[in-house]
């Protein structure tokens, strides 16, 4: 049957990453389904190239504020229905979340939001991580199958950032973070990742303004979790590091090609 190829990345702003030769890229790694967040603009700030690319169908959720947040699904399979946000107004202004349903899987492409800047936003956060969970749940209920994928802003053990013990007070790796990813996992997601690399040392996100990358310095905050039910299908999981031009790199995993014809 053969394998299809499903990306996420966090492209730190669209525009900016239009200017580090995403084209090319894309054009070279061909990914099935392209899932981005960050991108930071509104649709008609989108570049052509990319919201036209040749073979793809190309969809958007920007935030209200200009310049913030916002994701975006490039595909080469059509989607039976597109939707974005949750249905709870302060947690969608924000442009955090595109559902894409293809039939026999539904995909959230979807960017948590960061608590790092003040209590108030870490509180923010934890709302919308409960409020995705219980979204989740719903969708599970109504019998379908799921993929999350996204920056989700959290390291989830201690083998998924290079210095644990120095993060441990640092939003990113609070316990209550951690503990939201058991709860999903608790509540039938998979870590596919995991799946296939048990060791530490696989990271996504490295800081800029220490130049973390340099020394490979990073966190694994990006990920696709998949319901218990697609665990068969998943043939494999992985992180592009060697993709340059945003802070983060994409991750992907490889499904049964039979889930999209």
């Amino acid at each position: 049957m053969g394998t299809v190829r499903l990306l996420s990345w966090n492209v730190n702003g669209i525009r900016a990453v239009h200017k580090k030769n995403f084209m090319e890229w894309l054009h070279n790694d061909q990914p099935d389904i392209l899932c981005l967040q960050e991108t930071k603009a509104q649709d008609d700030q989108i570049p052509k190239d990319i919201s036209e690319a040749e073979g793809y169908e190309f969809y958007h959720a920007a935030a209200e504020r200009k310049g913030y947040s916002g994701v975006a699904m490039l595909t080469k399979f059509m989607p039976v229905s597109v939707n974005s946000g949750m249905g709870i107004a302060e947690l969608d202004s924000e442009g955090r979340l595109l559902q894409a349903d293809f039939g026999k899987f539904i995909l959230l492409n979807i960017y948590f939001p960061n608590g790092k800047q003040s209590k108030e936003r870490l509180q923010y956060k934890m709302d919308f991580y409960d409020a995705f969970l219980d979204y989740a749940d719903r969708l599970r209920a109504e019998g379908k199958k799921i993929i999350i994928c996204g920056d989700v802003n959290t390291a989830h053990k201690e083998i998924d950032l290079a210095h644990p013990k120095e993060n441990e007070k640092r939003s990113g790796f609070l316990p209550e973070e951690r503990a939201w990813i058991d709860r999903l996992l608790a509540h039938g997601f998979v870590d596919t990742f995991r799946m296939f690399v048990k060791e530490g040392g696989h990271y996504s996100w490295w800081d800029m303004r220490t130049r973390a990358r340099d020394r490979d310095i990073g966190w694994r905050i990006d990920y696709f979790f998949v319901s218990e039910d697609l665990t068969g299908d998943v043939k494999n999981a992985f992180i592009e590091k060697e993709v340059l031009g945003s802070d983060h790199c994409p991750v992907g995993i490889e499904l049964d090609a039979s889930l999209l014809k």
